[in-house]
């Protein structure tokens, strides 16, 4: 019940096969059957039924012909969800027959047990989840009830998620709740955490139970960081016997057992990240079929302000509800069909004068977070209007309790970002933090887990330890994901192991450095620069490493050491020069190394004309970016003229860097480690695919396969004078290519 989809399928496929029998292990958490109950889409319906409850008009099929006998039955529009998959990959919505016959073929091959469930659209109910946990004697408790923004027809992991569900009546939310803890009962999860959906329509009130997982999901890492309460780590107790009455609670230092349902007294905004830039090929309309690749989450005192944190912290260049386009004609098309830029849409939508009525009816989102939006534009508008020495310490109060960053601000007023925030600062309006204590304050918390928020009361109480603070990778991304996380986590441990008191700064709910465990203290806060600077002027920690959390914090050093942040490590100085071509070229000009012919181009026109200088094919990419955005190589002059179209948009006016591409070179990986004297070579790993290949998606040998000793001596020679160069400190990754055995540096990482 752990390993999400991956271990359920597993375990079924050992019982199935009796080697769990035959060695006498025993399933614990959930059992064959109540797996087999919840998964299986029939017997899951069966059981619904049985204890009353509604559930969406279906029926199975194991081939065409049955699948169109179903389909007459439900009528268009249709889902189709393959069993026993997992994001609802396979499956799709079919408006029509062609449609319908496309995604049965590609659902029955996605299926292991070559089977669909073919159901009535649900498409614009509202969608609610509830994280429920049973023990063995029968105790229930609901940790968190979840409301999707965007409702059903796209996947609850590409949905904008609030919690606790903000549109529900108190007696709605007593039958969700009652009908949650039936269904634990009916499919029998023994012990344990599930996650049970609801649909409601919004016409006539109408309750269905959608699916239920008998095991934890990405709702319920959601659902432990939204509260506090760790459900994995109960879950396990509970499965091997504990009851909730004899756990105790972590973060109230054992005042309150873990069978007290948790309370939330702040709202928390999950907003998904997607990655359709990497493919311009993929389809960007979200459907049941789960596209996005991370997710950041905010807390905040109000839907708005944690909404507006949340958006801020996604790193997709936007501070807010930042203006997209206002033409009409796309913005109803955005509103209808969503894609991952919807609510921005709603918000232009706004902009140009559309009736919330009207907005309503399009994109089906409930109308109570429309008037929250509704009143955000509105707010801006006023603001707009006015200029920033005229705000009053009030007023300014007003604009940040309501989630506006300063950059927001900042553009809305015509003036730029550190202007604002000095101005904000003389009219003394700074946030405080509060704690996330599952118990709305009731009792007295030892965890260090803060979010900020603009009130009078500050939680905070920070100690007068030497402290170390470490900022974290933020919302993962294709090149930037749980690697980078381990990596902060280590930081976090060994820094505790001297002695340091550690804080962590993050804003990704899928990782183990917001745990409230991991770190002496977590601050749930996007990795910008206002949100970062407010922390270490309460903290003021001896040190910031920016090492560890990819290219997030490394984007941030700069201005950091600008404001007066102590950066430990390799200086942002050091980082600017191996990241800036220009100043690396002369560093291995110095150090005497080769890289390949190599030019800087800042206009389309230098690019065209440089690239005939080195000659074709040529790796072209902007320069500060990470997991190879925007590179590609180009073979003509054709290709780069469309390159240079689309890819200097992407770098905001930075340059683009051309490199010859060199033909069936070797790559090779180096990672090295450095105190600032000496340096001590980790690994070298050689590519199997050729030079070219980004180094995420190319297998690699560990040691290298087919390099002579001699000319693994040059790479660690090379190695250690660039990390000497760079006067490194911690780690550093260098990237070389080896034509015809001589080296040449493609890259260096610190």
């Amino acid at each position: 019940t752990m390993g999400g989809q991956t271990g359920l399928n597993c375990a079924l496929s050992l019982a199935k096969h009796g080697v769990l029998k035959k060695y006498g292990v025993e399933l614990i958490g959930a059992s064959r059957d109540a797996i087999d109950k919840a998964e299986d889409r029939e017997k899951f319906k069966a059981a619904m039924t049985k204890i009353g409850l509604g559930s969406a008009r279906s029926g199975l099929a194991h081939n065409m012909e049955q699948a169109l006998k179903v389909q007459a039955e439900v009528g268009f529009p249709t889902i189709i969800r393959p069993s026993f998959t997992l994001g609802g990959s396979g499956g799709g919505i079919a408006y029509n027959k062609e449609e319908f016959l496309t995604i049965c073929e590609r659902g029955l091959e996605a299926s292991p047990t070559h089977e669909l469930l073919i159901e009535e659209s649900l498409i614009g109910w509202k969608e609610f989840e509830m994280e429920v946990v049973r023990d063995r004697k029968d105790n229930c408790i609901i940790v968190c009830s979840i409301e999707n923004l965007d409702p059903m027809g796209v996947h609850t992991g590409d949905s904008i998620t609030v919690a606790p569900a903000q549109t529900l009546t108190d007696k709605e939310y007593q039958i969700m709740r009652d009908a949650s803890i039936a269904v634990l009962r009916e499919i029998g999860v023994d012990t344990g955490g599930s996650n049970v959906q609801f649909a409601i329509n919004p016409a006539d009130g109408r309750m269905i139970v959608i699916e239920m997982n008998p095991r934890v999901s990405r709702s319920s890492a959601l659902a432990s960081k939204a509260t506090g309460f760790p459900i994995a780590k109960v879950a396990a107790k509970l499965a091997v016997g504990y009851t909730l009455d004899e756990l105790k609670n972590d973060i109230t230092g054992g005042a309150t057992p873990a069978s007290f349902e948790p309370t939330i007294d702040y709202v928390v905004t999950k907003v998904p990240r997607f990655a359709f830039e990497k493919f311009p090929q993929a389809d960007s309309r979200l459907t049941t079929q789960m596209k996005s690749v991370g997710e950041v989450m905010a807390i905040g005192r109000s839907f708005q302000e944690s909404l507006q944190k949340a958006l801020r912290g996604l790193e997709i260049g936007v501070d807010g509800l930042d203006p997209i386009n206002g033409d009409r004609e796309q913005i109803e098309n955005e509103l209808s069909d969503p894609g991952a830029m919807r609510l921005w849409y709603v918000a232009d939508a706004f902009r140009i004068g559309m009736s919330l009525a009207e907005i309503h009816q399009l994109s089906h989102i409930d109308p109570w977070f429309l008037a929250q939006i509704e009143e955000l534009i509105a707010i801006e508008k006023e603001v707009s209007s006015r200029n920033l020495a005229a705000l009053s310490a009030a007023e300014m109060r007003v604009l940040k309790r309501k989630g506006f960053s300063d950059r927001r601000l900042a553009r809305l007023l015509n003036t730029d970002p550190a202007k604002l925030r000095e101005t904000r600062h003389g009219l003394g309006v700074k946030p405080v933090y509060k704690r996330v204590d599952t118990c709305a304050a009731e009792f007295a918390t030892h965890t260090a887990y803060l979010y900020s928020t603009y009130e009078e009361e500050c939680e905070a109480q920070p100690s007068d330890r030497k402290k170390v603070m470490v900022l974290g990778g933020g919302p993962n991304r294709i090149g930037q994901g749980i690697e980078f996380d381990y990596c902060c986590v280590h930081a976090a441990f060994a820094l505790r192991e001297d002695g340091y008191e550690t804080i962590m700064v993050n804003c990704n709910p899928e990782t183990v450095s917001t745990d409230y465990d991991t770190s002496d203290r977590l601050y749930f806060e996007p990795l910008t620069l206002e949100d970062v600077l407010e922390i270490v002027a309460i903290e003021k920690p001896f040190g910031v490493i920016v090492q560890y959390g990819g290219q997030t914090p490394l984007k941030l050093a700069r201005d950091l050491e600008a404001n007066g942040v102590p950066i430990i490590g390799t200086t942002p100085d050091m980082i600017d020069c191996a990241e800036d071509r220009e100043r690396f070229q002369q560093l291995l000009h110095t150090l005497q190394l080769k890289q390949p012919p190599n030019r800087t181009a800042r206009t389309p026109e230098d690019a065209l004309r440089l690239a005939q200088e080195i000659g074709y094919p040529v790796v072209v990419r902007p320069s500060y970016v990470l997991g190879g955005r925007a590179m590609e190589i180009v073979h003509e002059q054709r290709d780069l003229e469309r390159y240079m179209r689309e890819a200097v948009k992407v770098s905001n006016d930075s340059p683009v860097l051309l490199d010859r591409y060199l033909n069936n070179a070797i790559e090779v990986d180096v990672d090295a480690i450095s105190d600032g004297q000496e340096v001590l070579i980790g690994g070298i790993m050689e590519h199997i695919e050729q030079a070219g290949v980004h180094s995420g998606d190319s297998a690699c040998s560990l040691p290298p396969y087919s390099l002579s000793d001699a000319v693994q001596d040059e790479l660690r020679r090379q190695t250690v004078a660039m990390a000497k160069g760079l006067k490194v400190v911690g780690l550093m990754n260098v990237q070389f290519a080896i034509q015809d055995g001589i080296v040449y540096v493609l890259e260096v990482n610190p």
